[in-house]
């Protein structure tokens, strides 16, 4: 059988294999880091390739409560978890910075093929995640003011801009096959941009994990702190999403925000953070990919049950 298709019927499966991959062989990281960059737009790129040009943008109502929902995501919910950081006097531990970065963070790049992964239309995942990172030098900027702990909000721009050009160029390329030379797609010809895309996904992720065995080797107990940390707010998140929406909007917006609302793009902020805080949340960073591949085969029967009931 070909193996484009294998990899696209059993997704959950594969991005597991990466994951697993990344936590054992972690002398695979190193020359995985260089190809990370590129891997973002390769699997942005198979995604937007797969859907129907026309789908992508949606109605006006659509893009306002897009807008809506980045506003709460990336300034309401990082704003309120500010505030009890302050009140309760917790803005130097790095399990709070770990939540305001997480908090702070726009959608991970592979949202919208998780969302077809669970067998959901992609669109309203792929909406949130471009104008989320479009909008991020807005929505970081007073969250770096109030938090000088973080750094220097001049990195977080510069590597917002990066990753907005690598989205919009990838989108654009992808558009552009799809009007020219791939109008009418065959079910095999998706199945093989399915496939790849997960196979992408799954390769990603192996040099993201190396902090996490690095650490578990000097301090297991610190590992699995973090790592059931990183799964209680990221499955935390989606539960809770998915309870506020999932009667107030139909499936596909409800399941595509609450799946974007626990995976964030936590490593846009690496880039600006001091030494002094790097060190656990690059352990944080590495845990979030666990919940994060795992979100297609946890969650699909969560997904599922409020549109069974």
């Amino acid at each position: 059988m070909n193996p484009l298709h294998l990899a696209a019927r059993h997704g959950p499966y594969v991005l597991v294999a990466g994951l697993a991959a990344g936590l054992l062989l972690p002398g695979l990281a190193e020359p995985m880091r260089a190809l990370l960059p590129p891997l973002v737009a390769l699997l942005l790129f198979l995604t937007v390739l797969r859907m129907e040009p026309s789908s992508l943008l949606g109605s006006l109502a659509d893009l306002h409560q897009v807008a809506k929902t980045v506003a709460v995501f990336q300034l309401g919910i990082p704003m309120a978890v500010l505030a009890i950081g302050f009140l309760g006097g917790w803005t130097g531990t790095s399990v709070f910075l770990s939540l305001l970065v997480m908090a702070s963070a726009p959608s991970i790049s592979g949202s919208a093929n998780m969302c077809l992964m669970m067998g959901y239309p992609a669109e309203h995942a792929l909406r949130l995640m471009v104008i989320g990172t479009a909008v991020l030098p807005l929505t970081a900027f007073p969250i770096f003011l109030l938090m000088p702990e973080l750094g220097d909000i001049q990195s977080v721009l510069t590597a917002v801009l990066r990753l907005f050009l690598t989205i919009t160029a990838a989108t654009l390329s992808a558009v552009a096959l799809r009007r020219l030379l791939l109008r009418n797609p065959t079910p095999t010809a998706l199945k093989n941009i399915e496939g790849l895309a997960t196979i992408t996904l799954a390769v990603f992720v192996i040099g993201l994990m190396p902090s996490v065995t690095a650490t578990a080797l000097v301090d297991p107990g610190v590992a699995v702190f973090w790592i059931l940390f990183a799964c209680l707010a990221n499955f935390g998140a989606q539960v809770f999403s998915l309870f506020l929406t999932r009667d107030r909007m139909v499936a596909e917006k409800s399941i595509a925000i609450s799946l974007i609302a626990g995976n964030r793009n936590v490593a846009i902020f690496f880039l600006a953070l001091p030494p002094e805080i790097t060190a656990p949340i690059l352990v944080f960073i590495g845990a979030y990919q666990i919940p994060m591949y795992l979100t297609p085969m946890v969650m699909r029967r969560v997904y599922q049950a409020p549109a069974a009931s």
